[in-house]
């Protein structure tokens, strides 16, 4: 899979833009604050609907436009076909060859991505959520079952927890109607924790050579799905379910006094484990990075185990994040397999024979400038 084709009108510092990109390395190189992430942005957002960086929709509209328009051409194993995304202040409009999808989640897929900045590196340290972001932005990318199931669980999820306030609000719960949201939050919660905790094996087994590897043969990388609760079993989901209903009967109390709900997939968590020392706290500077990298780099793999495609690459600013034994081991890992955008401002120390005849744009105040190869 990779992005032939960029569009862009009345995005961000672009008030138009057409760019055609090579099937291997497109290097944006300028300096800081001319509009290079905003490039990897708007990628970012023709594949997910959303920005990485903002929740707020209208940020991505130029400052004088009344919308921003947002459009690429796909070239996969079957074909080609258009991508359209449109913001406007009445909400966005997605279409996939030329046609409008009702559903976001019908959409999302049509380009896998994966994005690695310099704040990825936090995905190890970080918070919960971070980790919880991580899992549900990639699994929806590979699995449009995982991303219906999520979209319902948050819905249920939403629902339930206003109930609950009520009653923190002296208002009286009918257990009836408690009792149905309980019923319907747990089939949708062990779904998905049931993919959650195959993903995670899965995961482990593509980033353990890769973590191996840049270690020197010095570390082992292994993974660990930390649930908010005990679960009995982790496939089975009826089982998961019960013991969903278990929780949410065994903290009635709680949950009615603080009115949210305490446990499911929303307050889970992934821990990560170098040698078998948990490496979010015993772990240097240096091992949560190779962990970090490891983990992006397996899911390259991973993508095209699971969608039988490779997905496109998104480097931003984060090679001069990472040290020469790193930066290696990444641009060898990627070398002729997926298609690949950086951004950088200088091209002084990256090892330039690993660039293997990289397309370079120049970008400069939301201009953008192909050097002739």
């Amino acid at each position: 899979m990779f992005l032939e084709k960029l569009s862009l009108k009345g995005y961000r510092n672009y008030a138009e833009a057409d760019v055609t990109f090579s099937e291997q390395i497109n290097v944006f190189l300028g300096e800081n604050a001319q509009g290079k992430t905003n490039i990897m942005e708007s990628i970012y957002v023709l594949a997910m609907t959303r920005s990485h960086r903002t929740a707020n929709d209208r940020e991505l509209i130029g400052w004088d436009q009344d919308f921003a328009r947002v459009a690429g051409s796909v070239e996969k194993s079957g074909g080609s076909y258009p991508l359209e995304i449109i913001l406007s202040k009445k909400g966005k409009k997605a279409k996939l060859n030329h046609l409008e999808q009702k559903k976001l989640s019908r959409y999302i897929g049509s380009l896998n991505i994966i994005l690695f900045a310099p704040e990825d590196l936090n995905l190890v340290k970080g918070s919960p959520s971070v980790r919880r972001k991580f899992l549900d932005m990639e699994m929806g990318q590979m699995n449009t079952i995982y991303l219906y199931h999520l979209v319902e669980y948050q819905k249920i999820l939403k629902q339930r927890n206003a109930y609950l306030k009520q009653n923190r609000r002296g208002g009286r719960l009918d257990e009836t109607y408690l009792s149905i949201l309980n019923e319907q939050l747990a089939a949708e919660g062990a779904e998905l924790l049931a993919q959650r905790f195959s993903f995670i094996k899965r995961l482990e087994s593509w980033a353990q050579p890769i973590h191996f590897d840049i270690s020197q043969g010095k570390e082992t990388l292994t993974l660990d799905y930390a649930s908010s609760f005990s679960v009995t079993s982790q496939e089975d989901k009826k089982q998961l379910m019960q013991d969903l209903l278990d929780q949410y009967d065994k903290h009635k109390q709680r949950e009615y006094e603080q009115g949210t709900t305490l446990y499911g997939p929303h307050r889970d968590d992934i821990k990560f484990y170098v040698n078998n020392r948990n490496v979010q706290t015993y772990g240097s500077q240096g091992q949560q990075r190779t962990t970090a990298l490891s983990l992006k780099l397996a899911e390259i793999d991973l993508m095209h185990e699971m969608t039988g495609e490779y997905p496109v690459l998104l480097l931003d600013d984060v090679l001069s994040e990472l040290d020469d034994e790193r930066q290696t081991h990444l641009l060898k890992t990627i070398q002729d397999k997926v298609q690949t955008f950086l951004t950088t401002t200088s091209l002084d120390g990256i090892k330039k024979e690993l660039l293997h005849h990289p397309r370079i744009f120049n970008v400069r105040s939301g201009q953008i400038e192909m050097e002739s190869e």
